[in-house]
């Protein structure tokens, strides 16, 4: 029977997973707290213990780098690091979901610093065609709040509508310049940003 993770729970699988893939050892509380952008951590102490109820990790007492992760389909010790394959990103529009909740992605530890949880999206459409980001390419998404200008984020709307752009921090709003000469950038006073693009994954069609 299928382990149900709740979000958060899977966000701190996912980063103790591809943590331990790039660096080898797990990390510590105050670094997944920082991975969530959280300062609590009696929070993350809480979600740990619910964890190790679901036997997905196992916690060392008394060791700062104490987690192990026992539910081995979570690690898989490669020279990769599998990165969860969270579904298709087009301008415009929500994020849709892949149907299969356990895809996953293989990438080069290198494509990410290993302090915040990343995931791969889909690109949909023509918008960031001049930075070289095509239809049915994969971006490699570093999730974080903190951004700077000129960096490509996925920005989440107040309408629920999702769009990767570069983002512009102006006077009084925000600019979401799309890398297309054709298109309009979107401007916005409300934006979230769900994360920034820190690389780029192209399968050549023969």
């Amino acid at each position: 029977m299928p382990i149900t993770l709740y979000k958060r729970q899977r966000q701190i699988v996912d980063f103790i997973a591809q943590y331990v893939q790039k660096n080898g050892y797990s990390p510590t509380l105050k670094e997944i707290a920082e991975s969530l952008g959280v300062s609590s951590l009696a929070t993350v102490h809480e979600h740990l213990q619910a964890l190790q109820r679901k036997k997905i990790i196992k916690k060392h007492d008394g060791a700062v780098r104490g987690i192990e992760l026992i539910d081995r389909t979570f690690l898989r010790m490669t020279d990769s690091v599998d990165l969860p394959f969270l579904g298709y990103i087009a301008a415009g529009r929500p994020i849709e979901p892949h149907p299969d909740q356990n895809a996953s992605f293989k990438v080069s530890p290198e494509m990410i610093s290993g302090k915040k949880r990343s995931y791969v999206l889909q690109v949909k459409g023509l918008s960031m065609i001049e930075d070289h980001i095509d239809d049915g390419d994969y971006v490699v998404i570093e999730e974080t709040q903190e951004v700077n200008n000129g960096d490509i984020v996925v920005a989440l709307l107040d309408n629920g509508l999702a769009t990767l752009k570069r983002y512009y921090k102006e006077l009084t709003r925000i600019r979401l310049e799309p890398a297309n000469s054709t298109m309009s950038p979107i401007f916005a006073t409300n934006v979230r940003i769900q994360g920034r693009c820190v690389g780029l994954i192209r399968r050549f069609q023969y």
